[in-house]
């Protein structure tokens, strides 16, 4: 389990058919669950002092925008919640709804930014306004909705922090829904 809210960046190292090895000054240990980029993935060794290596599977790689990933690149990174940590921003699991692409960003006065992403059809009823979401692992309230795209205010602090201050229209992001909006949507739809 996460919050959303994310703890540091790292930068890709290397990326292959099976392993993501990421820079990152994180304190972990083999079996850690973190999050990158909103995906819930597993520490494992070898455990390099300043590097995260992470084993990826087929599956993961189709379902995120993780397979989207080259060395250099900035990724979000999230330890897993611990009994007793403070939950800030929503509950979220690292299990990715579905990749979506960034349709624009337009800053705004003192700093911040409205950030606006494609809505995919696997997250049809799950987003609505004032409601959570996580986009690359970050718990953003939805401010509008239109027809196939959904927007949100990004705080300077989240612009300086995340990979988002450095996003481009285009540019793949993974979506999870609000855990509560999906098991709303499954009881009703029984």
């Amino acid at each position: 389990m996460f919050t959303g809210i994310i703890q540091t960046t790292g930068q890709v190292l290397k990326r292959d058919g099976r392993a993501l090895t990421v820079r990152a000054a994180l304190k972990t240990r083999a079996g850690d669950s973190v999050a990158v980029n909103g995906t819930c993935l597993t520490v494992t060794p070898p455990i390099k002092r300043g590097a995260l290596r992470f084993d990826v599977s087929a599956e993961t790689w189709r379902r995120t925008s993780l397979g989207n990933l080259k060395p250099g690149d900035r990724v979000n990174l999230e330890p897993a919640l611990r009994a007793g940590d403070a939950l800030g921003g929503h509950l979220v699991s690292g299990h990715v709804d579905a990749p979506a692409s960034v349709v624009s960003l337009e800053p705004e006065h003192g700093g911040f930014c409205t950030i606006r992403i494609s809505l995919p059809i696997a997250l049809k009823g799950l987003v609505a306004v004032k409601g959570s979401i996580a986009v690359d692992g970050i718990s953003l309230t939805v401010s509008k909705m239109g027809s196939g795209w959904f927007e949100a205010a990004l705080v300077p602090h989240t612009l300086r922090n995340t990979n988002l201050g450095n996003i481009k229209p285009g540019q793949p992001v993974n979506l999870e829904a609000d855990m509560i909006a999906r098991y709303v949507k499954s009881a009703l739809g029984r």
